[in-house]
């Protein structure tokens, strides 16, 4: 896909890996929807990209709230004229034992991780299934394939959902991307800042407050661009991307 003038939307774009993207994209030529939960970061990161010279709007967007989500399709196609590339990139963590976390902790975990996936995918897919032209970039994670407790199992759902995505939208004319990054430097070690107090107690993040520890989220960003440019299903982002293949067990 030439990214020249499309449309591309971004959830959880105030911040980390969405920051990245938006930038990445609108770099590429595109248009920017900026999506966050924090309408404020949302707002700037939307400022930053229309300095690139193309066009964005920004969007306060809790991706578990349906109305939230709706309203985000509805602006995107009636403020920038469609949708072509939907970055369904919204996540949050929390680390600790399986044994530790209480089911207002998984409802949070899988509301933004699949859920808040499955309901971005899901308001966008009939604009791209009928121009029978886009691109679905779901933002995983290496501890998609092992490990990491609830969290990754939540990323193990979306890995599988991109897989069984791709097949069936390939004859659609829309692709499918997903990346598993490891180590990112981000503020998702403090993903608790916009925990909505519906969904119960704040758990303790060891992390909290720390960003700089591992991979430039401008890496993911330049990795996943390209994936949707050249219609690739799996982006590896580990520390030696360029040495590692990635195989489903």
């Amino acid at each position: 896909m030439d990214l020249s003038d499309r449309v591309a939307v971004v959830t959880g774009g105030g911040s980390g890996i969405g920051l990245a993207l938006c930038l990445a994209l609108a770099e590429a030529g595109a248009h920017v929807a900026v999506a966050d939960i924090d309408a404020e970061a949302a707002d700037s990161v939307a400022a930053e990209v229309e300095k690139i010279g193309v066009r964005a709007i920004s969007a306060g967007t809790d991706v578990t709230s349906d109305d939230d989500v709706a309203t985000l399709v509805s602006r995107t196609v009636g403020e920038l004229g469609g949708a072509h590339v939907v970055c369904a990139n919204a996540g949050v963590l929390l680390q600790g034992p399986i044994s530790d976390m209480n089911i207002q902790d998984w409802t949070w975990l899988y509301g933004v991780n699949v859920l808040g996936v499955a309901r971005t995918i899901h308001v966008f897919l009939p604009h791209l299934v009928a121009q029978q032209l886009g691109h679905l970039a779901i933002t995983a994670s290496v501890n998609s394939l092992a490990g990491a407790g609830v969290y990754g199992s939540s990323k193990a759902a979306v890995l599988h959902l991109a897989e069984s995505l791709c097949v069936e939208l390939a004859p659609k004319g829309i692709g499918v991307s997903v990346n598993l990054p490891a180590r990112i430097s981000s503020r998702i070690t403090s993903s608790q800042r916009n925990r909505p107090s519906s969904f119960g107690r704040l758990v303790p993040e060891p992390m909290a407050g720390i960003t700089d520890f591992g991979i430039d989220p401008s890496h993911v960003a330049r990795l996943t661009v390209e994936a949707i440019v050249a219609n690739t299903l799996y982006v590896p982002v580990y520390p030696y991307s360029a040495r590692w293949s990635v195989t489903r067990r």
